[in-house]
């Protein structure tokens, strides 16, 4: 069997099961929020990194600052705050971006990943940068090496205390439990979310017209934080060679260069090798995935579901209603959050907004 014919019957048996469990499921609640068992998280001390921006090219600084429990993830630039979540979630190609009163933060995934992958459920983010004009309200956090490595290395560099409140209490860490598939296609890609006892995230990408990286799959559970700082942080991002030039027209990648990015030509292959894993590509997919995951996370609970979420050809972002928490409102939540995991384009960021306006829920 071809492997193109491998992947197709793969999607159509996990798009045949989703399908049986949705009929046979006797849940009446797609997802429930249940306590963790751990208590919220955040910083011990401050950190800061600095760096250029990958589309803007200018340079940024980010500080990393303890935050009290149930403030959760928020940004900060020139006295103006963003919330990390799903609700701030602007359409933006190539990255993610969060957008609140004029306010624009561009490319949070990578440090968002990290944060979320270490369980830094609460931190305030300020970030500065260099400016033409005092009244810029945009902002682009720094690429780093492409991957969330310098991000782990400066949370572990701050270290990790348990959250409390302002009355000097600490808080439980809530998460949400998914009780029925609930998945969404289009064309040949698809994500799926499948209940499960754990959390598993399982990716595949297909680049048939770059034989170098052609058809990857990597499933990945976060065990322990050190499992993401080894298998999932180091992955950077990459792109294709001969895209690259139009990127540059449309005023992307300005700060694009082989020091932050795998590059790979349909023609010749890996420009920078070595990779750093066989698969990094698909691992980066991942990474991406828990940044965006992690702006589903409020007021200092888990971004991450307790679910197998299965992705082909996709990456995610997220918009939602207002609040995450809100239980009469979980199971629309998760239904339009799914349906919003598709992206315009495989590597990059574009959110497909005009699905959910379209969505009935029963």
């Amino acid at each position: 069997m071809s492997l193109s014919i491998a992947v197709k019957a793969k999607k159509s048996t996990l798009i045949s099961l989703m399908r049986l469990s949705s009929a046979n499921s006797s849940s009446s609640s797609t997802v429930s929020l249940k306590p963790s068992g751990r208590l919220q998280q955040t910083l011990a001390g401050s950190v800061e990194v600095n760096g250029k921006a990958l589309h803007s090219g200018k340079v940024s600084t980010v500080k990393l600052l303890p935050a009290i429990a149930g403030a959760g993830r928020y940004l900060e630039f020139r006295s103006r705050s963003i919330p990390a979540s799903i609700e701030f979630a602007q359409e933006s190609p190539l990255c993610t971006t969060l957008l609140k009163d004029g306010l624009r933060i561009r490319t949070v995934e990578h440090l968002l990943s990290a944060l979320e992958a270490k369980g830094v459920d609460n931190c305030r983010i300020q970030i500065e940068s260099e400016s033409e004009s005092p009244d810029d309200r945009e902002v682009e956090v720094p690429i780093c090496d492409g991957s969330a490595k310098e991000w782990v290395e400066a949370i572990e560099e701050a270290g990790i205390n348990v959250a409390q409140n302002h009355d000097g209490e600490t808080v439980e860490k809530m998460v949400a439990h998914v009780n029925k598939p609930v998945y969404v296609r289009k064309n040949d890609s698809f994500v799926a979310v499948f209940p499960d006892l754990e959390t598993r995230i399982t990716c595949g990408i297909d680049f048939p017209q770059v034989p170098a990286i052609g058809c990857q799959w990597f499933s990945w559970k976060p065990e322990h934080h050190s499992s993401y700082a080894k298998d999932i942080a180091p992955s950077r991002t990459f792109c294709v060679y001969e895209e690259v030039e139009k990127m540059r027209e449309a005023g992307l990648i300005k700060g694009g260069s082989l020091d932050n990015a795998i590059v790979c030509s349909a023609e010749h292959g890996w420009m920078n090798p070595p990779l750093r894993f066989d698969n990094e590509a698909c691992r980066h997919k991942i990474l991406d995935l828990i940044g965006d995951l992690s702006l589903v996370a409020r007021g200092g609970n888990g971004g991450f579901p307790v679910a197998h979420i299965v992705a082909f050809k996709a990456s995610a972002t997220f918009i939602s209603p207002s609040s995450f928490l809100d239980i009469k409102r979980v199971n629309s939540f998760l239904i339009k959050w799914v349906c919003l995991c598709l992206y315009q384009m495989q590597a990059g960021h574009a959110l497909h907004t005009e699905l959910a306006r379209h969505l009935t829920i029963d």
